[in-house]
């Protein structure tokens, strides 16, 4: 011992990194060191030096007397050896804990050498075989542990980012050794287990040589009959000896146990049989694989057991693997399962994930395999198991640019290295962050750094992650710039076969036209064509996230050509998050991208979260008026107007997109915008026929029916109206007839003229005797023809008549007309009840289309519309007159009150509710997806799974639409026979109604 002990001054242990000073001077003394000078500094360099100290006492307190002088000897020195135990018994408790109860294995950490594959299993085999009184797991345990130490020794005292992929190859072949015992010890429990030859396949880091400390060892098991052994009898003594074996790894005893063996990437997953033949895995992957499981197969590998049956298993197994990109709706299924991973990660883990969360190793391993997947179907040498070397044979190849390759190879090196430190430490499984201030100090010491090493490695951490997403994001997009426009030297050079097969792979229907605009939009040295060389490989990967990326590319390439190098574009772009938004809206809506395309500067609203705000009627119906009126031509000015209704439009759409409104709200904005139009178009006709006839004679007011008038357009709705004049006091009653009729004509031209936004068709079909009946009547004409003769559906459809625009004053005089009509007093009679279903169920059979399903029609189908609306309006005819909440002219709204009112049962009424919500969620979002109106739930996947993605349905979402839609149909078609129809319960299994 030092008779002065100079280290165990407190200044000089807290400079070594002792949190508890006085505690370390004591552990020390007691020690007696010859060098405690020396000893301090080499606890200094460990990541616990306290934990460290204090495992040293308790190892030297366990040895036998005789042993401790050894030990003390080694403490004394100042080489190697001694690193290495105190580095183990610094970075970790748990194998300090092994040390403690086998003392003995100090000298195998100072002597710690590393074995390969074969040396390891004859190894652990041997301790199993010769184990003495211990029992078989136990050997096996500790004979593992002692191995375990001597990986950790060498890997904590070298370079760690260097040593990470011998650790993880060591570990993975450890891991196989520790198999091989298991099956030996297997083969001890059971009688004959010669009668199958059994391989047992790694799978995941297992298979792919890049192993944590502590994992689940993902496996695969495949035998095959020994000679003269029939196979059923020999698939069950072979998954006697797995199940034998898997037990002899995972259960717990007094050494603890090794880690979990996990056999669910097999075929049919928990549900399927634990072991199959070579033919039986064949024949599974060849008819019922997913593409998941293909990917899983990248890192196959036999790991144990017989090397001529697992050799086998991967001559099967490899030709499809390099095959499954070639498979249907391959992009789509990869995507699928990205998401089932990242939403499993439960939310309050997600932003301590080192491997699963944003910028985590997944995000890296994700993207090689993709790449290799895509591309080593034709090019055998990227068909590498472990992450680093695929990237490494991409980075080669040309399939992904050198400096990305770096990029990524060191942040992979990094993120594992906290990974294995950090379940080094307990000897867990977890891909954690820690959180507490201790352990992130140990973890920032063990991969060296010293200076405020918590914070120090907070930092590192969260950049890298950030790195890697950028890069991710980049990694199978970039090349594609450097096939088509021939980038700096760095940047990968995919051959335009390989662009086209990537483009393919991410879903792009038209690779060759992709190319064609990527080439288009990045070629050359402006301004611009630099910009999109850095904005491209993200705007590629938004597209393809979307259900049409060749309809969004070729949109943005339209309007980044006419917007051409207009400096607020290009910063907009680079600046906001305006790409992003414009890259979801292009490829997931015709409707939308067609009016950017002639309105390319509405891209502008997109950097204004205020412009995405619906405008008032008040104020479309200024801004209308105004642009209108600085034209003199009639048709100039209604084409102005409609040009604000286009920007409407467009507001309204991409607010929907985005998931900024809700339905009612949708539908509220498209009536505004109808109404602002009609009126606007209505004061330029009357100004034309005032120039060519004279000032006008009558005030003209448009009633507004169906959907216009209930409040409830959609995007593909008709205008329907009413028109109505009254002649002033004393004015010529034919002259005020012509004057409105005219108007009324003019109105419908201009409206119909061929503009730049959607069509817009006013329809007048709902007046008095239809087509028929006079296209504008004066309020008298209109009084003596309901007194007279009105037919029970104009009083039905008179329900939803609502003034939208012209004379307000005249537009109230017309409702107070029209209100005891639809809503009489009396309610209905038995027959006009009578007439109302015939007329339903007449409609029903004649108005379908030749051909359409009455299941899948969104107005006229079984469940549809129609079959809501009717019955709602049903019940206002026959109760409005004595419950007034059912004047209203919508149909939620007086479904709920008739509800309320115990008209109808509340389960009743929200069937018929979910049914019509959705009807009119699909009939929108077909709109917007297709451009173009659509009657019915589409046959095809590819529209069924852009519709449900807009209404934020997961990728491949089409029989799960059809299937959502029909059951709500049925429900709601329940509802209807009853309570409209009038057909009991017993006959069609509906709920109690009235």
């Amino acid at each position: 011992m030092s008779p002065e002990r100079p280290v165990s001054r407190p200044g000089a242990l807290v400079r070594a990194g002792f949190a508890d000073h006085t505690r370390a001077a004591g552990m020390l003394d007691e020690l007696g060191s010859t060098d405690q000078a020396g000893l301090v500094t080499a606890l200094g360099r460990t990541a616990d030096p306290d934990g460290a100290l204090l495992g040293l006492l308790r190892v030297r307190e366990a040895l036998a007397d005789g042993q401790r002088a050894d030990l003390d000897a080694l403490l004394s020195s100042a080489d190697q050896p001694r690193h290495r135990l105190l580095a183990v018994l610094g970075a970790s408790s748990a194998l300090t804990d092994h040390l403690v109860r086998h003392p003995e294995q100090w000298r195998d950490v100072i002597d710690a050498e590393r074995r390969d594959a074969v040396q390891l299993a004859r190894l652990l085999c041997g301790e199993v075989t010769d184990r003495g009184e211990l029992t078989a797991y136990d050997a096996l345990r500790i004979a593992y542990r002692r191995q375990l130490l001597q990986i950790a020794a060498i890997d904590l005292t070298s370079d760690p980012y260097d040593e990470m992929p011998a650790t993880g190859e060591a570990l993975a072949d450890l891991a196989g050794a520790a198999l091989e015992a298991a099956l030996l010890i297997a083969r001890e429990e059971h009688d004959a287990p010669q009668r199958c030859r059994l391989s047992v396949i790694g799978m995941g880091k297992t298979g792919g040589l890049e192993l944590n400390y502590l994992s689940d060892v993902d496996v695969v098991f495949v035998a095959e009959p020994a000679d003269g052994v029939e196979e059923d009898e020999a698939i069950a003594v072979a998954t006697a000896l797995a199940t034998s074996a898997m037990r002899a790894c995972s259960a717990s005893t007094g050494e603890g146990n090794l880690w979990q063996v996990d056999a669910n990437l097999r075929p049919e997953g928990k549900n399927g049989p634990l072991v199959r033949t070579v033919e039986s895995h064949r024949a599974y992957y060849e008819r019922w694989a997913k593409t998941w499981e293909f990917q899983a197969l990248l890192k196959a590998r036999p790991i144990a057991g017989d090397a001529e049956v697992g050799a086998a298993y991967l001559e099967a197994m490899t030709p499809m693997v390099w095959q499954a990109s070639t498979r249907e709706n391959f992009v789509e299924d990869v995507q699928a399962m990205r998401r089932r991973v990242e939403d499993n990660v439960p939310p309050a883990e997600a932003a301590r994930q080192l491997k699963l969360g944003p910028g985590g190793l997944r995000d890296i391993e994700f993207s090689v395999q993709l790449l290799q997947l895509v591309h080593g179907r034709a090019d055998d040498r990227i068909r590498q198991r472990s992450t680093l070397a695929a990237l490494d044979a991409l980075s080669r190849r040309g399939y992904v640019g050198r400096s990305d390759a770096h990029e990524l190879d060191v942040a992979y090196r990094f993120l594992r290295v906290l990974e294995h430190r950090i379940q080094l430490s307990r000897m867990r499984r977890t891909h954690l962050m820690p959180t507490s201030e201790a352990d992130l100090r140990r973890l920032g010491r063990s991969v060296g750094e010293f200076s405020d090493p918590g914070e120090t490695i907070t930092k590192m951490w969260r950049g890298k992650a950030r790195e890697v997403r950028r890069l991710h994001e980049r990694l199978f997009y970039r090349p594609l710039l450097s096939a088509v426009a021939r980038l700096s030297d760095d940047d990968a050079t995919l051959s335009p076969a390989d662009a086209r097969e990537r483009l393919a792979a991410l879903g792009f229907r038209d690779p060759a036209g992709a190319i064609r605009h990527i080439e288009a939009l990045s070629s050359g040295v402006s301004r611009r064509a630099v910009m999109q060389r850095t904005l491209l490989p993200v705007m590629l990967q938004w597209f393809a996230n979307e259900a049409d990326p060749d309809a969004g590319l070729l949109a943005f390439r339209r309007i980044s050509d006419e917007l051409g190098t207009s400096p607020w574009y290009l910063k907009q772009l680079r600046e906001g998050s305006s790409a992003q938004q414009l890259a979801k809206i292009l490829a997931s809506s015709r409707y939308a991208a067609a009016m950017l395309e002639r309105s390319p500067s509405a891209v502008a609203m997109l950097d204004d979260p205020d412009a995405m705000t619906p405008r008032t009627l008040d104020a479309l119906t200024r801004t209308m008026g105004a642009a209108a009126r600085r034209h003199r031509d009639a048709d100039q000015a209604a084409l102005a107007a409609r040009a604000v209704r286009r920007t409407e439009l467009l507001r309204i759409s991409i607010a929907d997109l985005l998931g900024l409104l809700d339905l009612d709200q949708v539908e509220v904005a498209l009536t505004d915008v109808m109404a602002a139009t009609v009126q606007a178009v209505l004061d330029v006709a009357v100004r034309r026929v005032e120039a060519e006839h004279g000032e006008l004679v009558t005030s003209l007011a448009v009633i507004g029916m169906g959907r216009f008038g209930g409040r409830e357009m959609g995007y593909s709705s008709d205008a329907d109206v009413m028109f109505v004049h009254r002649p002033h006091e004393d004015a010529d009653d034919q002259r005020a007839q012509e004057q409105a009729l005219a108007v009324v004509t003019e109105l419908r031209r201009l409206v119909q003229l061929s503009g730049p936004d959607p069509a817009l068709t006013v329809d007048a079909d709902l007046r008095p005797e239809g087509k028929a009946g006079p296209l504008v009547r004066s309020l008298d004409s209109y009084r003596a023809y309901y007194d007279r003769w009105s037919e029970g559906w104009e009083a039905q459809a008179l329900l939803r008549a609502t003034p939208v625009a012209g004379d307000r004053e005249l537009g109230r005089a017309f409702a107070e007309l029209i209100d005891p009509l639809r809503w009489p007093a009396d309610g209905l009679s038995v027959r006009a009840v009578r007439q109302i279903r015939t007329l339903k169920a007449r409609m029903e059979a004649e108005r379908i289309p030749r051909g359409g399903d009455r299941k899948t029609h969104f107005k006229l189908g079984h469940g549809g519309l129609a079959d809501v609306e009717w019955t709602v309006q049903l019940l206002q005819l026959e109760h409005a007159g004595q419950v007034p909440g059912l004047r209203h002219p919508g149909t939620m709204t007086p479904l709920q009150r008739a509800a309320d009112a115990g008209l109808l049962g509340h389960e009743q009424a929200e069937a018929l509710r979910e049914a019509w919500t959705l009807a009119t969620l699909l009939r929108n979002a077909s709109v917007l997806w297709r451009g173009r109106p659509v009657d019915a739930l589409p046959s095809d996947l590819r529209d069924g799974d852009g519709i449900g993605r807009i209404l934020g349905m997961p990728t491949g979402s089409g029989p799960a639409l059809h299937d959502d839609y029909r059951r709500c149909a049925r429900r709601a078609r329940a509802v209807v026979d009853e309570c409209f129809y009038g057909t009991p319960p017993s006959e069609n299994g509906a709920r109690p109604g009235r």
